[in-house]
């Protein structure tokens, strides 16, 4: 079973029922909803649908809308293009006509430029494709100089390399879209551009008004962000190595050091990490990727990553089911190394919560003792996510009755959703005969295989978590497993 999980973005190509289908049967664990292209009765929507596909093959995928943030843009062209040659004079004006833009000037929708920007700064176009070395600032005129032309089409974005741009992580638009995700139930939401905690914390303080339970994602995308990593971290529930923006701002020879310490402090911090942009980006247009596309995934899963995603590659390329079922061998393979399942996480430190300790104990124990699988009884799905932070070969199963635990697990590494109904005053033999034929018949198991099982002594209880049992396949369920046995 693949432990990494992959997210796709829903798009133009997989509107189709059928489409969403071979997607769902590629292996998809999340969908991305990108709510900086269409409307509020679109995203709700597609993601009915999807959830009506997966349904429909027995399948929990989860749902993250991602937020479109402060996109700082140049407006539009009078030709809708033009070319800039090196050593140009070009004016980025936020005064002019949004729609009046020629070779010499256009118009910017960042109002606030000419003030976050000085002489001697150098701007990035179209994703660092065009240069601009910044001469002076006049009143609306951000007066600059072409370093390094090219074709430059309307609305492209601009970034400030070495970051710098006081716009607000969250826009008037992202705060309606909020609701939208609320609505809809979503199970992430992806705030875009963060640079402090408190960008996270007033997402989920939105999330929670408008009636919402998503777990709110921190994209890393700004170069500012990196001086307050562990402040976006702690506020966030989850990461994502936003390859992009963030590649133009601090440099595409930074991004791959800068990537591996993201997952790797992101782990330690007990978050799950998302790897995301280009992974599969020549399955655009081609049905296998690249070599280099290859070791890319492949470089995430055995760095830790929890997630490898999907952008335009399913939105709107040619090849969504390949592209997912491509990144699946990948991840497949790479987890076969001995890297992907060895672990020292957190062996030096003190845990705060009993249901953490119970988790971290039940993963030293598991990866030691030759257990075959790890049924986690989960009300709000932290046991499960804290074991998903060590690095093992032994799939972990979220027992619950919660739709949105269920959906939460699909993005931590290694967990597998199972819906499993508990009465409150069932007997713990009971729990652990059900739990047990469950993985039963999944196959997951057979007769003589031990498995390890972790419950709260009061069942409805979240984060109620406080026991460990080891129980053999066919064995009396009240004994315990005796020593000599055990290998």
């Amino acid at each position: 079973m693949r432990r990494t999980k992959i997210i796709a973005t829903l798009g133009p190509a997989t509107n189709d029922a059928k489409m969403l289908d071979r997607i769902i049967e590629a292996g998809v664990d999340v969908v991305r909803i990108n709510f900086s292209h269409g409307n509020p009765e679109e995203h709700i929507e597609r993601a009915e649908k999807l959830r009506n596909r997966a349904r429909a093959h027995g399948r929990q995928v989860g749902v993250l809308c991602d937020l479109q943030g402060p996109k700082i843009r140049i407006e539009k062209f009078k030709d809708t293009k033009i070319v800039l040659k090196d050593g140009d004079s070009f004016i980025l004006d936020t005064a002019m006509d949004p729609n009046s833009g020629t070779v010499e000037r256009v118009g910017m929708a960042y109002k606030a430029l000419p003030q976050d920007v000085k002489r001697g700064d150098t701007l990035l176009l179209d994703d660092g494709r065009i240069s601009l070395w910044v001469d002076e600032v006049v009143g609306t005129e951000v007066r600059c100089k072409v370093a390094i032309g090219g074709e430059l089409s309307d609305r492209k974005g601009l970034n400030k390399q070495g970051g710098g741009l006081s716009a607000p992580a969250l826009t008037d638009k992202d705060k309606e879209d909020i609701k939208t995700a609320a609505k809809m139930e979503a199970d992430y939401l992806a705030v875009s551009f963060p640079v402090t905690g408190q960008d996270l914390h007033d997402a989920r303080d939105l999330m929670k008004a408008a009636g919402g339970y998503a777990d709110i994602v921190a994209k890393v995308e700004r170069a500012d962000a990196l001086d307050n990593l562990d402040d976006i971290i702690e506020a966030s529930d989850v990461i994502m190595v936003a390859r992009g923006d963030l590649g133009v701002e601090i440099g595409d020879a930074a991004l791959p050091p800068v990537q591996k310490m993201l997952i790797q402090k992101a782990r330690k911090m007990n978050r799950i990490v998302i790897t995301a942009t280009q992974m599969m980006e020549s399955m655009i247009t081609s049905h296998i990727p690249t070599r280099a596309e290859v070791f890319d995934v492949a470089n995430a899963v055995l760095d830790g990553t929890d997630a490898v995603m999907l952008s335009a590659e399913t939105a709107s390329g040619k090849y969504p089911a390949e592209a997912i079922a491509a990144m699946d061998r990948i991840c497949l393979v790479a987890e076969k190394e001995r890297v992907a399942k060895k672990s020292d996480h957190r062996i030096d430190t003190h845990f705060s919560r009993i249901d953490e300790a119970i988790a971290m104990a039940s993963m030293y124990t598991a990866n030691h003792l030759g257990v075959k699988a790890i049924a986690s009884l989960t009300e709000s799905g932290s046991t499960p996510r804290w074991m998903s932070r060590i690095s093992s070969g032994i799939p972990i199963y979220a027992l619950t009755k919660y739709v949105e635990t269920r959906r939460k697990v699909t993005l931590f590494r290694g967990v597998y959703p199972v819906s499993f109904e508990v009465a409150d005053d069932e007997e713990r033999s009971t729990i652990m005969k059900e739990a047990v034929d469950e993985l039963l018949r999944r196959g997951a198991v057979r007769d003589g295989d031990l498995i390890l099982v972790t419950r709260g002594e009061t069942m409805g209880d979240a984060g109620g978590t406080n026991t460990m049992s080891i129980v053999r396949v066919g064995g009396d369920l009240d004994q315990s497993v005796e020593p000599e046995k055990v290998n």
